[in-house]
């Protein structure tokens, strides 16, 4: 019987060895199965050889193991736990495994490894709470509630915040131990956590609110976030930070600060970059919490902590770490700092510190073209928001005033940056002075508007520099916004009668930027910003000096708008399409002027201004079509949809087609409005010849508009006007163009008219068969392909002697051959239909 007992678990050890090993192995599923069979065999071992099982298992949390042992570990504690095997008398050795596991994150290149770890810990701790008596969890209770509540508000992937989540509910109905359980189970549920930015910045508060858990976050947003290898969660960290120092402000400024001042300026670039941000934050978090007491500023600073804050900035500039790819992250970290002391009106005014500052953001916004594009906007921004802060607070003096040395110099070299070969630089600094403050801007504004100007206009050397001129127009509306509005006052200092013509050609002009790189409509960038920055003048000059905006301006504004509103591009259109609706909307006081405001209001009822999707093609165009009503929009309007119905974009282009088709529906008998609309296209087309980017696509709505009987109204008039200059128009726009898309699109266009009664037929019938021959075998083929369905549409176009044969020769006929073969076989199609042959001209792209 012995023999028998010491076989089997000799076999068992054997097997457990096996599993143990298995527990590391590199396929989640086999260190699942591992886990699985060590419960089941544990279960069936005696408590001492149970208990040697359970020791081996602790060799797995090693920091000399990989991830691998220590997700396998987890997923084994756990089946041990569920299943009552882990003794009391082994939670001392477990739980400090488990409140390491919890927090695991192996960096490995640009991110790490150990979200299951972590999500398997939290499974321990769920496995804990069915596992033990509640008084054999006592002594460690706050350790794994905080740490639970760490990992559920604080952990970077939503898996773990989750997996967090549900074992502290497990843990808060099982044991019914935990601090403050119900109440954090409320904030902290399965589905709140699922929300990273709204744990770290709401949850955590409320959860920092109860005594035991404050300083355990705390802590561990210092030891383990700040310097965590995510940007985010770096700046999401110190941004708990801020909010968490009102719950425990001494502890902040005597131990947390004293620990990053050191780490602010050390080796590890995360660190160094988390420690700068958290500094900036919770120095400006004590100065609220001072001020609100009515305490001094530097109530929680002595002196030490308010040099080394100074000394930050000094130390990276001596080593020369705004260098090089590490400068992107600590170029925008020190102007975060220096906004948040300067907000915090630190004592440094006439500090040389100050100096050093300007300097940074100075080098800051002259070094953008050295910065990454992914990185750019973020180091562009914090640097002006830098500046801002710092010349509201130390360059004004007692009476309001700025020193006219310092104003002239940094007024007079910002603007003179304006005009940098450097697109980034222009960028850099129109921002800048757009977030100077009124004092620095006083008696300057023109020099600045003429600056600026210089920047939105588009010049053959910079026609790519879209950023700069978005970031220009940008900065119109904020230095309009800094000094204010005055009808009668002074050009110079005020937004008044003499130079609010001037401001509004600028950013009018916005909205004509149209211009196209590599990277697509990058002018759309510049018209965005135009949109913004007249709505902000707009309403600016309505709540002030109402009597500045001219009826004139007011229509241009609402009249481009409606076009931009009817474009292709889903995110200008419905920017448009916001702007838009908060102009005709606005009611303190209502914006003056605006053509047709009561049918406005009708098609865009001010209760749908908040609902209505200006994103979907399906919901845009049937409203903004309806606008080609309205004599005012209707150019504009039509303007923007030739672009969209002629697209090929298929939703935009499905949806802008049907509106308009409908709208042609209901006006097709009415020969007032098909006159008005005729004309009114007809301009679009005069007025974009050549102009592909309009031209082409219209082309395409004309095509399609022809096919759909738009103008059938026209069509039993001998020459109508409108067909006689619509050919005329077609002719001219493909004069020797070598552009496909263009010249299939006119095919469309001359077949549709034929349709038409009159001489026109034959001038129609001469322009297809001139590019029967056309140069390019693939628009021959396409208008042999056209004009076949045409005959067969119109059969009165030709006789029906000559009918059969027209067909055959158009269908039988290879018309990629050889230029001489087809030339022959068109000429016979002219002799049959009674059309003059076209005559070969040397140098001629007619054929």
């Amino acid at each position: 019987m012995y023999f028998l007992t010491h076989t089997k678990y000799t076999h068992a050890s054997h097997t457990a060895e096996q599993l143990l090993v298995g527990l590391k192995d590199k396929d989640t599923i086999v260190r699942w199965s591992a886990a699985k069979g060590i419960g089941r065999i544990t279960g069936r071992l005696p408590k001492e050889l149970a208990d040697d099982v359970i020791g081996s298992l602790l060799d797995c949390f090693s920091f000399q193991e990989t991830d691998n042992a220590w997700h396998g570990g987890c997923l084994a504690l756990a089946e041990l736990g569920r299943r009552g095997l882990l003794l009391p008398s082994r939670i001392s050795d477990v739980v400090p495994v488990i409140l390491k596991a919890l927090t695991y994150d192996e960096k490995r290149g640009a991110c790490s490894v150990g979200s299951n770890v972590r999500d398997a810990a939290c499974y321990v701790c769920w496995a804990f709470a069915r596992a033990y008596d509640p008084a054999e969890l006592i002594p460690f209770i706050h350790q794994i509630s905080s740490a639970l509540v760490i990992a559920a508000v604080f952990d970077r992937d939503v898996n773990c915040r989750r997996a967090a989540s549900a074992a502290f509910q497990e843990n808060v109905g099982r044991q019914g131990t935990f601090p403050h359980g119900i109440d954090i189970l409320t904030a902290a549920d399965y589905f709140a956590v699922g929300n990273r930015v709204n744990c770290y910045l709401t949850i955590s508060m409320y959860i920092a609110g109860f005594p035991e858990y404050t300083q355990p976050m705390i802590d561990h947003l210092v030891n383990m976030k700040i310097n965590h290898w995510d940007c985010i969660i770096r700046e999401l960290s110190t941004k708990a930070l801020h909010n968490l120092t009102q719950q425990a402000p001494e502890y902040m400024a005597d131990v947390v600060l004293p620990r990053l001042l050191p780490l602010s300026v050390g080796t590890d670039l995360h660190t160094r970059h988390g420690a700068i941000l958290a500094c900036a934050e919770i120095t400006h978090a004590l100065c609220k919490l001072a001020e609100e007491n009515n305490r001094s500023v530097t109530h929680y600073f002595n002196e030490k902590t308010l040099e080394g804050l100074k000394q930050i900035h000094q130390e990276l500039s001596r080593r020369q770490l705004y260098r090089g790819l590490g400068g992107e992250l600590m170029r925008p970290a020190v102007c975060t700092l220096i906004e948040k002391l300067s907000l915090s009106k630190m004592p440094f005014r006439g500090d040389p510190i100050i100096g050093g500052w300007q300097w940074l953001i100075n080098d800051t916004l002259r070094s953008l073209p050295l910065v990454s594009s992914g990185a750019r906007q973020h180091v562009k921004e914090s640097a002006v928001s830098a500046l801002a802060a710092l010349c509201n607070e130390y360059y004004i003096n007692e009476e309001g005033e700025a020193d006219p040395a310092l104003q002239d110099e940094l007024v007079t070299q910002y603007v003179s940056e304006l005009q940098n070969t450097e697109e980034m630089i222009r960028c850099g600094f129109s921002r800048a002075l757009g977030a100077l403050p009124r004092f620095l801007l006083k008696g300057r504004l023109q020099q600045v508007l003429e600056g600026l100007k210089k920047v939105t206009l588009i010049t053959p050397a910079d026609v790519s520099f879209a950023e700069a001129r978005r970031d220009a127009l940008i900065a119109i509306a904020k230095v309009c916004q800094t000094m204010g509005v005055k009808g009668d006052g002074s050009q110079e200092e005020y937004v008044c009668k003499d130079n609010i013509n001037q401001i509004y050609a600028m950013l009018l002009g916005g909205l004509t930027d149209y211009s196209t790189d590599s990277r697509g409509d990058v002018g759309g960038w510049a018209r965005e910003a135009a949109m913004t920055s007249l709505m902000e003048v707009t309403l600016l000059l309505v709540q002030n000096e109402v009597e500045l905006i001219d009826a004139n301006i007011c229509k241009q504004i609402m009249c481009w708008l409606a076009q931009q509103s009817a474009e292709k591009i889903d995110k200008f259109r419905a920017h448009a399409g916001y702007v838009f609706l908060t102009l005709l909307h606005f009611d303190r006081p209502p914006v003056p002027h605006v053509p047709h405001r009561q049918e406005l209001e009708r098609i865009f009822p001010r209760s749908e201004k908040e609902t209505l999707n200006w994103n979907a093609p399906s919901e845009a165009f049937p409203r903004i079509t309806q606008l080609l009503g309205l004599p005012a929009y209707q150019y504009y309007v039509l303007l923007g949809l030739s672009v969209s119905v002629g697209g090929l974009t298929e939703t935009t282009l499905r949806y802008s087609a049907q509106s308009l088709f409908g709208y042609m529906k209901i006006i097709r008998n009415n020969s007032s409005a098909m006159e008005s609309f005729c004309e009114t296209l007809l301009k679009v087309f005069e007025d974009n010849l050549h102009n592909d980017r309009v031209s082409v696509p219209l082309l395409t709505m004309l095509d399609q508009m022809l096919g759909n009987g738009c103008f059938d109204l026209f069509t039993t008039q001998e020459n109508h006007p409108f067909a006689v200059r619509l050919f005329t128009l077609c002719k001219e726009e493909i004069r020797r163009s070598k552009a496909i898309r263009k010249l299939r699109s006119s095919i469309g266009v001359f077949c549709g008219l034929i349709q038409f009664q009159g001489d026109l037929r034959e001038k129609v019938l001469f322009q297809l068969f001139l590019l029967l021959c056309h140069s390019f075998p693939v628009i021959r083929k396409t208008t042999a392909s056209q004009v076949y369905e045409m005959l067969i549409t119109y059969s009165d176009v030709v006789d029906p002697a000559t009918v059969e044969e027209v067909l055959t020769i158009l269908s039988d006929t290879n018309w990629e051959a050889e230029l001489p073969v087809v030339r022959e076989k068109r000429n016979c199609l002219c002799d049959l239909m009674s059309v003059p042959k076209p005559q070969l001209v040397p140098k001629s792209s007619a054929q």
